[in-house]
């Protein structure tokens, strides 16, 4: 079906870079005021000024007014945990009574708690649960997003994850991509003895996973009292020999030399990077490796926000993602990790939205199909209601701007 949107105020993010934006261009966000926007079925077709000659060829289509709105690309969330069994109110209450992230996972709780919980539950209640998420971020702008393992732990349990989100990728409308992260805690019965565990996710879960193709990506939490940045390396050259690339937790409590790791595995991206040297700066201004940062859980945490600004002026690729997930980042808005961006950790507007569309799609291999406004992508965008200019946005962070968001060509 063929649709134009005529008279937009602004059409951001008309681009195509050949790499994640970096330094200075981040905070370029190309645009055409006063634009127009076809879509052919799930595709952007063409688009241009109202002024141009090429818009009298289109006279005659069925138009949709957006005066006084603005049209961008869709969100693209490169970091969530969208499959869970429960959300962890409790452990909510705990924080506000004083327990930190560490000891509630020391006494079981955390990624230990979500496990049990998702050991418990049958694969088609995973689904259901997991796929109502996924349409309510549909709703909020998500255009495409990757969703983890992580919550299994155990062979059955980890697959079992895998094999939910496959569906999800099956019937998305939206691009989905998988990521194995067997290696996201230590299971009780195997606190004393990680070479044991390393080896179930080596010998047992990854042959499983090749085999029925059900991930993209391999994930490690590296951290103080989970992976260290050697046994990430175990198990990021394992998933290697299955074609999987490193997309690594690091640095989220601490500056353990995973980062350096990380590069030296040429992961596509390094998440979370809220506690940072200068040198772990400077080492990841100087790679290829995108670092994803995910304000919200810091936020959710009440822990320091990433260096966003020295990581930009270090000319470091960055990306903005969501971290959904039950006990850390128990939101997947993207207009608030773009609000929150800006607020917290003084990123221009375009900066935030270049992170969150663009950069977020490079994040996960997607920029020829989605993140920014493009002939030929997929016409997955966002539709504003009427604004005074681009960083309304994050400036009316309590205030849903959104009037429509569209997905293949189609609203949602």
């Amino acid at each position: 079906m063929t649709r134009l949107y005529t008279h937009i105020k602004l059409l951001a993010g008309v681009q195509q870079p050949a790499q994640p934006l970096r330094g200075a261009d981040l905070k370029n966000l190309p645009g055409i005021e006063n634009a127009w926007l076809l879509t052919e079925n799930d595709r952007i077709a063409g688009f241009g000024s109202m002024n141009d000659a090429a818009f009298a060829a289109y006279r005659n289509t069925a138009q949709t007014d957006c005066s006084g709105k603005i049209i961008l690309p869709a969100w693209c969330d490169s970091h969530t945990h969208l499959v869970f069994a429960a959300p962890r109110e409790n452990e909510f209450v705990d924080k506000l009574n004083g327990m930190d992230y560490a000891a509630i996972a020391a006494r079981g709780g955390g990624i230990l708690n979500s496990a049990r919980k998702l050991n418990e539950m049958s694969e088609d209640q995973l689904f259901v649960l997991a796929w109502k998420r996924l349409e309510e971020l549909m709703r909020l702008g998500t255009g495409a997003i990757e969703i983890k393992s992580g919550y299994g732990l155990t062979v059955d349990g980890e697959l079992k994850m895998l094999r939910v989100i496959k569906k999800i990728k099956e019937k998305s409308p939206i691009p989905v991509k998988a990521t194995f992260l067997g290696a996201h805690a230590y299971p009780t019965e195997y606190k004393e003895d990680h070479k044991a565990y390393i080896r179930l996710i080596t010998e047992e879960m990854l042959p499983v996973i090749a085999r029925e193709q059900l991930a993209d990506y391999i994930d490690v939490f590296c951290e103080h009292g989970f992976f260290s940045p050697e046994e990430m390396n175990t198990v990021c050259t394992a998933g290697g020999a299955y074609g999987l690339k490193p997309k690594l937790h690091i640095h989220q409590l601490s500056s353990n030399g995973g980062l350096q790791k990380a590069i030296e595995l040429n992961a596509l991206s390094a998440d979370h990077l809220e506690t940072m040297t200068e040198k772990d700066i400077h080492d990841l201004s100087q790679s290829e490796t995108i670092g994803v940062l995910l304000p919200t859980a810091a936020f959710f945490l009440r822990m320091p926000y990433q260096p966003a600004r020295a990581l930009i002026n270090a000319g470091s690729a960055i990306a903005l993602a969501s971290d959904f997930n039950p006990g850390s980042s128990p939101s997947g808005n993207m207009n608030f990790v773009v609000a929150l961006s800006c607020i917290q950790m003084k990123m221009l507007p375009e900066e935030a939205i270049n992170a969150a569309t663009i950069n977020g799609a490079f994040a996960m291999e997607l920029q020829n199909e989605t993140g920014s406004i493009a002939i030929g992508k997929k016409a997955n965008f966002i539709i504003t209601k009427e604004v005074s200019s681009i960083a309304s946005l994050p400036y009316s962070f309590g205030t849903n701007l959104l009037e429509q968001v569209i997905i293949n060509g189609e609203p949602v």
